[in-house]
C-alpha cells in the first residue's frame, strides 16, 4: 500500500533506523512534497524523541547522551531530492535571521512511513557557509570513530563515496537545488508539532 503525499503544514515525523531499530525522532512540518522534491522544517522547539527501553548495540543517540531534547535557533530547513543520501540543508542566524550557509547532510535515503520518514544521519557532512569561497568538510574524524564503533556495517565506502560525489559537483559550479530557498521563510502560523503517541512503534521502513 503507497504512503499518500503530505501536503505543506502537516507534521512528518523524522525518524532515524540504527541497524533495524528505531533510535530517534522528531516532528517537522512539510513545506512541499513534489515529485522531484520533499522539503522539511525543523522548527525551534520541536521535541527530540529517544525510545525509552532497549539497549543499542552502538549505544544511545549522542544528542540524548548530551541532554538535547529539542531543536535551537532558528529552526532549519531540509531538501530532500527522491532516491538521493544527502539532504541540502538551509540554516539561519541572527536576530534578522540572516542566511548562514548550506549544510549536506549525508544519510539514507529517504523511506516513507505512514507517518512519515525513516533514514539515518551519516555522521559526515559539508558546509558551504554564506559569502565562503569554498565548502569545508565536516565531522571526518567524528565518522572515522564511528565506523570504529560499528555504526555503519558495510556502508563505509558508500557514505565516502557520496560525500566525494557531492564535492566533485560543487566544484564543477553545479548547483542541484534552488538557491531562492536562501529567502524562504516559515508560515507565521506554524508552531512546533510534538511527537504522536506511538511514534517509535511503527515499524521500520523497508
Amino acid at each position: 500500500m503507497g504512503v499518500t503525499a503530505f501536503a505543506p503544514g502537516d507534521t512528518v515525523v523524522r525518524r532515524e533506523i540504527l541497524l533495524g531499530e528505531v533510535w530517534f525522532g522528531c516532528p517537522t512540518i512539510c513545506v512541499e512534497d513534489s515529485p522531484d522534491l520533499l522539503a522539511l522544517y525543523l522548527p525551534p522547539g520541536a521535541d527530540f524523541g529517544f525510545p525509552g527501553a532497549g539497549d543499542f548495540p552502538c549505544g544511545r543517540h549522542p544528542w540524548e547522551v548530551a541532554g538535547h531534547r529539542a531543536w535551537q535557533g532558528h529552526g532549519k530547513l531540509m531538501l530532500h531530492r527522491p532516491g538521493e543520501a544527502h539532504s541540502v540543508d538551509v540554516f539561519w542566524t541572527g536576530p534578522e535571521r540572516d542566511f548562514a550557509g548550506w549544510y549536506f547532510n549525508l544519510q539514507d535515503p529517504l523511506r516513507r512511513t505512514p507517518i512519515g520518514v525513516d533514514t539515518l544521519d551519516h555522521e559526515l557532512d559539508l558546509w558551504w557557509g554564506a559569502g565562503a569561497d569554498r565548502y569545508v568538510w565536516k565531522d571526518v574524524e567524528m565518522f572515522a570513530q564511528r565506523l570504529v564503533e560499528g555504526r555503519y556495517p558495510g556502508m563505509a565506502d558508500a557514505i565516502r563515496g557520496e560525500g566525494d560525489r557531492i564535492a566533485a559537483l560543487l566544484d564543477a559550479g553545479q548547483r542541484w537545488w534552488d538557491p531562492a530557498w536562501a529567502a524562504w521563510r516559515p508560515a507565521p502560523a506554524w508552531s512546533a508539532p510534538r511527537l504522536p503517541v506511538g511514534w517509535d512503534e511503527v515499524p521500520p521502513a523497508r
